[in-house]
């Protein structure tokens, strides 16, 4: 291999792996203010859903006393994305 391939290859490499880097990688849970980012909504809006149970989310303790926070899984924000809300209960 010549250096030119080489060197044409260690450049495409380095594209891929910036375009891995700024894509939005999957994580098993999300905060409110992730999701609400993502779906382009406010952060008081998700709590909401969260609250009236139109997402299906979970409390866990964020280290800010006994306040615990809401948390969205990818499978819950997928099921969101692709069915919207539940209905209100």
């Amino acid at each position: 291999m010549s250096e030119t391939e080489l060197s044409t290859r260690l450049d495409r490499i380095e594209i891929l792996l910036s375009t891995l880097i700024e894509q939005e990688q999957a994580k098993e849970y999300y905060t409110t203010a992730e999701v609400a980012k993502m779906l382009q909504r406010a952060e008081f809006t998700v709590r909401e859903w969260c609250r009236l149970r139109r997402v299906l989310a979970e409390k866990r303790a964020c280290g800010r006393g006994r306040a615990k926070e809401w948390i969205i899984s990818h499978e819950e924000l997928d099921r969101i994305r692709n069915e919207g809300l539940l209905p209100i209960q």
